[in-house]
C-alpha cells in the first residue's frame, strides 16, 4: 500500500493527462496538478492524522506551546490555505492597469452635476383685457407672427402688438356688413397678414405700410373661420365645408379645392414638409390631404382625401403636426369628445388617445422638448403641458375664468399666448430660453412683455 505522498503523486500524474486537453484547466472531478503546490498539499495531508492523534491523547502544557507555534506557522506560510486539491487555475495578476481612466482622472468617475429642475410659472406672465373678443369655439382670432408681433381680432377690429418694443397699433376696423373678423393668420414672412371675414371675403394686409393689398372674393359662401399658409398659397376653410387653395401671387387666385367636410371647417394645418394638409370640422371629422391630390379648377372641383378619421365624437378644431416626427398628427375634439388622438398619417391609424376630461380648443407642440401643450374649454378652462409619448401631465396652467378658445406660440417657442371668453389675453412663460435659435426678429426684446394701449392692462 502506497504512502500518502506516493498516492498523491500518482493522482497528480493521472490528472495531468487531462490538463492539456482542457483550456480552462481541470475538470469538476479531476484535480489540476499545475494549479497545486505539492509541498503544501503533502504538509496538509500529513497534518490531519497528527492533529487527530493529539486530540485523542490529550495535550500537555508543553504540547500547548507547540500547538500554538504550529498554528502561527500555518497562518504565515500557508496563508490560511485548507484545500489539498485544486480543480481550476487561479487567474494571473494583471501586468498592467486595465482601463486606467476609470480609476484615475476619468471624467466618468466624477459626479456629474444634476440637471436643474425646470421651473414653469403657474401664473400668467402678463394678463391683458381683450374687450369684445368673440366667444366662438369655431373661430381663430389669435396669431403670433415671425417678426414677434401678436395679432388679435376684437370683433370688428384687428390689433397688433410688437413684443420687441411694446408698441401697439390698430391695423383696421371693418364696417358691420363685413364683420366680425372670423380668422387671422400671419404669412411666413411676418410682414403680411390674412384676415378672414364673416361675409366670405379674405383680405391681405401689409403691416409694414399698414395698407390692404387685395381682397379675395368668391371663395366661400359664408364666413371664413380658418386660414393656413403654405409658402405663397393661402388655404381657407369656410362654414360651407369647403377648403380652397389660393395663390395670392396671381390674379385668378383659386387654384385647388378640397371637399370632404359637410359642416364648418374650423381647423387647418399644413405639415412641416408642406406636402400634407390636415383639416378638422364641426362634423367631427379629420381629413389628411395630399397636396398632389387636390383638384385643379381646370379639371374637377372634387378630390379624394388621403385619410379620413371618424373616431372623434366632437368638433375638431385643434390640430398640430409633430416637429420631430413628420408623419405624426395630434388632433383634439370638442366638448362631447374631449380626447387628444395621435395619428400616423403614413398608414392612417390611431397610435394612442388620451381623455383630457375637457373640451380641447388648441394644441401646440414644443419647439424645445418632446412635449405638447393643450388648451381647454369647459369644464376646466385651462392649459395643460404634457410629456410625449407617455402623456403624463407636467403642469396645469390655470387663470382663465371662461373657455380658453385661442392659443398661439412665440417664434422662439418660449412663450404661449391664450385668449378666452373672459375677455382676457394671457401670456405664459413655458421655457427659459430657446434651444432652436433666437426669435426671427433681430430686434426682439429679451425683457418681459409690456402692456399696450389697445388692451386694458389688468396686471
Amino acid at each position: 500500500m502506497m504512502d500518502a505522498r506516493a498516492q498523491y503523486r500518482h493522482l497528480g500524474r493521472f490528472s495531468s493527462k487531462f490538463s492539456s486537453s482542457r483550456q480552462g484547466g481541470g475538470d469538476r472531478f479531476i484535480p489540476n496538478r499545475s494549479a497545486m503546490n505539492l509541498d503544501i498539499a503533502h504538509y496538509l495531508l500529513m497534518a490531519a492524522p497528527r492533529k487527530e492523534k493529539e486530540n485523542n491523547s490529550g495535550i500537555s502544557s508543553s504540547g500547548k506551546g507547540k500547538g500554538a507555534y504550529r498554528e502561527i506557522l500555518d497562518r504565515v506560510l500557508l496563508q490560511n490555505r485548507t484545500r489539498i486539491l485544486e480543480f481550476n487555475s487561479k487567474p494571473s495578476a494583471p501586468t498592467e492597469e486595465i482601463f486606467p481612466e476609470i480609476f484615475f482622472d476619468s471624467p466618468s468617475n466624477h459626479k456629474r452635476p444634476l440637471k436643474n429642475k425646470r421651473y414653469i410659472p403657474q401664473s400668467a406672465e402678463k394678463v391683458l383685457g381683450a374687450p369684445n373678443i368673440e366667444s366662438d369655439f369655431y373661430l381663430n382670432l389669435l396669431d403670433w407672427g415671425k417678426r414677434n408681433i401678436i395679432a388679435v381680432a376684437l370683433r370688428n377690429s384687428v390689433y397688433l402688438w410688437d413684443a420687441s418694443n411694446g408698441s401697439t397699433s390698430k391695423l383696421v376696423t371693418f364696417n358691420d356688413h363685413v364683420s366680425p373678423v372670423s380668422s387671422v393668420s400671419w404669412a411666413p414672412d411676418g410682414k403680411h397678414i390674412a384676415l378672414g371675414l364673416s361675409n366670405s371675403y379674405v383680405q391681405l394686409w401689409d403691416v409694414t405700410s399698414n395698407r390692404p393689398l387685395r381682397t379675395l372674393e368668391g371663395i366661400h359662401q359664408s364666413r371664413v373661420g380658418s386660414l393656413a399658409w403654405n409658402g405663397g398659397i393661402l388655404t381657407t376653410g369656410g362654414m360651407d365645408g369647403n377648403i380652397v387653395n389660393n395663390d395670392v401671387r396671381i390674379r385668378s387666385h383659386i387654384v385647388q379645392k378640397y371637399r370632404g367636410h359637410h359642416m364648418e371647417v374650423c381647423g387647418l394645418k399644413w405639415s412641416g414638409s408642406a406636402n400634407k394638409l390636415a383639416s378638422g370640422g364641426n362634423d367631427n371629422l379629420v381629413h389628411v390631404w395630399d397636396c398632389s391630390m387636390a383638384a385643379s379648377t381646370t379639371t374637377s372641383n372634387r378630390s379624394p382625401w388621403l385619410h379620413r378619421f371618424e373616431e372623434h365624437t366632437g368638433a375638431v378644431k385643434a390640430l398640430a403636426w409633430c416637429p420631430f416626427q413628420r408623419n405624426l398628427l395630434a388632433a383634439g375634439g370638442g366638448e362631447s369628445d374631449r380626447c387628444i388622438r395621435f395619428w400616423n398619417t403614413d398608414i392612417g391609424n390611431c397610435l394612442s388617445s388620451v381623455d383630457t376630461n375637457s373640451q380641447v380648443s388648441g394644441l401646440i407642440w414644443s419647439k424645445n422638448e418632446r412635449e405638447l401643450l393643450s388648451s381647454h374649454g369647459l369644464p376646466h378652462n385651462n392649459l395643460v403641458l404634457w410629456r410625449y409619448p407617455s402623456m403624463q401631465k407636467i403642469v396645469e396652467l390655470d387663470g382663465h375664468f371662461s373657455r380658453v378658445l385661442f392659443t398661439t406660440q412665440s417664434p422662439d417657442g418660449c412663450r404661449v399666448a391664450s385668449a378666452a371668453g373672459d375677455e382676457t389675453l394671457r401670456l405664459w412663460k413655458i421655457y427659459e430660453t430657446s434651444t432652436v435659435g433666437k426669435a426671427a426678429s433681430k430686434g426682439a426684446s429679451t425683457t418681459p412683455f409690456a402692456s399696450f394701449s389697445a388692451f386694458t392692462t389688468i396686471r
